[in-house]
């Protein structure tokens, strides 16, 4: 059903010559640009300059998808044909991305999920209750520096902390450089801050666990309940999954806040250049190792040992980048198997056509 909200234009969604360029490639007579603002079971909202659609996809998309990484995700923009009988609308492709933000999807199969895609900033959020996690902080930003966006780290629930410097220290000195504000979705706290972050056109993301208050921030941005909440356990200060969808929201007159439901776990996709960003101290102290191949272990000359026994280096920080490297060579050797398998049963079937084509033709006469 189509729902109409307003004249929007297609800037105000995002839209760029990059797309524009894009979309005139697609050669797609009578189909339109549309941006899709939520993932729903079966189906997608888009939105376009004549309103918001529900859509499905196309057969053909759908057969020629390798992956569902190459389906329609949360901020793609996609060529859609509207369909006014129905009041629904199909989607026929998709642009390339300028950015996404991907995890490996949760479980033991490996593929990629995109979480969110052409994104410009993605707000880390985490609170500043019990649950604060400088280590899951590092995993966040080696995923978000990893999609081409922004990272900026959001420390919700100011409210609760009584003694915020040393706190905001902490994260800053894990963080690199990256902006990281203490806000509160309650009282108002800092969120004037964040609006250098949501001019028009622009689109920020919300990344982080349940109960870190993703949607009672976006809430308090609209200035109206759109979002469902619910308070935190009160014995860990944890939350509940509330969210269950991907949604881009529209802010009036300025950008647009995507929300993504709270995740127990970020497996890392593909993430080699974000974690040398995330740890670029530990890269630099590696390059004045006496050794190239340094394993930062008992080598005489390891410039990262010693900034572990001079106090400059944390040594949790060194364990959590051990850590997702191993966890990315892990993931490294199982795409190389599920590649390799995948062309063995390609090369099966070319050969199973091929003696199906040779019993034919020694049946009816070679030619």
């Amino acid at each position: 059903m189509r729902k109409e909200i307003g004249v929007i234009s297609l800037f105000d969604l995002g839209w760029s010559d990059f797309f524009a360029e894009e979309f005139c490639k697609l050669n797609a007579a009578g189909l339109v640009p549309a941006r899709v603002t939520q993932e729903l079971k079966g189906a997608f909202r888009v939105h376009c300059e004549s309103g918001e659609w529900l859509a499905d996809i196309s057969g053909r998309l759908r057969f020629t998808a390798q992956a569902g990484a190459h389906l329609p995700a949360v901020g793609d923009w996609a060529a859609v044909s509207p369909r006014r009988d129905t009041g629904r609308a199909t989607i026929h492709g998709v642009l390339p991305r300028r950015t996404k933000v991907s995890r490996k999807i949760a479980g033991r199969v490996t593929s990629e999920q995109i979480l969110a895609a052409n994104l410009d900033t993605i707000f880390v959020v985490s609170s500043l209750n019990g649950d604060l996690n400088p280590r899951r902080i590092e995993r966040y930003l080696a995923v978000v520096w990893e999609s081409g966006a922004r990272p900026v780290v959001l420390l919700n629930k100011a409210d609760l902390c009584g003694d915020l410097a040393p706190v905001s220290a902490e994260i800053e000195s894990v963080a690199m450089g990256v902006p990281v504000h203490a806000v509160s979705a309650i009282s108002g706290a800092g969120l004037d801050a964040l609006a250098v972050y949501l001019a028009r056109g622009q689109t920020v993301a919300l990344l982080g666990s349940s109960g870190v208050g993703k949607s009672t921030l976006i809430n308090r941005l609209l200035g109206r309940e759109a979002l469902p909440t619910d308070p935190v356990r009160e014995d860990d200060g944890r939350g509940r999954h509330i969210t269950s969808t991907r949604q881009l929201v529209l802010l009036p007159g300025r950008g647009m806040l995507i929300d993504t439901p709270g995740m127990r776990e970020l497996q890392l996709w593909d993430a080699d250049s974000g974690i040398s960003q995330t740890f670029e101290d530990i890269a630099a102290l590696a390059t004045q190792c006496r050794f190239g191949d340094c394993g930062h272990h008992s080598e005489p000359g390891c410039a990262v040992r010693r900034a572990l026994d001079d106090g400059a280096l944390d040594s949790s920080r060194l364990e959590n980048f051990r850590k997702l490297e191993k966890e990315l060579a892990f993931l490294a050797r199982r795409q190389d198997v599920v590649l390799q398998a995948a062309e063995e049963k390609k090369w099966r079937k070319i050969q199973k056509e091929q003696k199906r084509s040779y019993r034919f033709r020694d049946r009816h006469g070679r030619m």
